[in-house]
């Protein structure tokens, strides 16, 4: 076959180097398939170099095998100096290389071994041409020392007024709850002050009516006893204190 596939590769000269061809990749090495597109008019020894890229194995180091799109085994790629369109070749087929190198399965995948690039941060910090560069010259991000202290500062004084707020709200007062997007409802305080699930301040209610989403505990700490889908948090300004007698829903009246 090597000897009648240098003929056909010399005999058709240009002519296969103008088409291209569909070929499925696998390898000894590797459990992946490529699929990759390739001019016919390349040498086995051009495309050997080529497929060095898909999967890893030097080129002097290659068997390939080529199977049809049934994967019926059409034969060896051994002819260096032969055209791979010489070969059977056709959109489908599968080019299987063996590794003679003596690497052992799966080396190739194994990102592990590769040496890494590392670099001194204050090396990295001398670069022009670097993200670091970039954020620093428009100071941006955490190189923006006026916005990052401007930022600070508004939420110091959010949390003030958070507190100041919560602290007008007394425990067990009646209130009225105005969360935008939610219809008003009317609750009781069971909690003000600060909690283990987010920051700032937060008021526990129970509501007259199941419309809340625990029963006073949250994140496994219980902040007051309610019923459950009584409970609810709410920041400081939608809770409004005062004389918010429970409605009288006509459930009594009710058979």
């Amino acid at each position: 076959m090597k000897a009648a596939a240098a003929e056909a590769g010399a005999g058709l000269g240009l002519g296969l180097g103008a088409g291209s061809v569909s070929l499925s990749v696998s390898s000894s090495l590797n459990s992946f398939r490529a699929l990759k597109r390739y001019s016919t008019g390349l040498t086995i020894a051009e495309f050997k170099c080529k497929l060095e890229l898909v999967v890893g194995s030097p080129a002097s180091c290659m068997d390939l095998e080529l199977y049809s799109a049934r994967e019926e085994l059409l034969g060896r790629l051994d002819c260096d100096e032969a055209l791979l369109g010489s070969y059977p070749v056709a959109d489908g087929c599968r080019v299987h290389v063996i590794d003679r190198s003596g690497a052992r399965i799966g080396e190739y995948e194994d990102v592990s071994q590769v040496e890494k690039y590392q670099i001194a941060d204050s090396d990295y910090d001398k670069r022009p041409e670097t993200l670091r560069s970039f954020l620093r010259q428009r100071q941006w991000g955490r190189y923006d020392a006026e916005g990052t202290q401007r930022r600070a500062a508004e939420q110091q004084q959010r949390q003030a007024q958070e507190a100041a707020m919560a602290a007008t709200i007394p425990l067990g007062a009646r209130c009225q709850v105005r969360v935008p997007g939610q219809p008003c409802k009317r609750a009781t305080v069971m909690y003000v002050g600060q909690t283990d699930f987010k920051p700032g301040y937060w008021v526990g209610v129970r509501y007259d009516e199941p419309l809340g989403k625990h029963d006073g505990s949250v994140g496994g700490r219980r902040y007051f006893e309610c019923q459950p889908k009584y409970g609810a948090f709410v920041k400081p300004q939608s809770v409004t204190p005062g004389d918010f007698p429970e409605e009288d829903y006509g459930l009594e009246d009710e058979l």
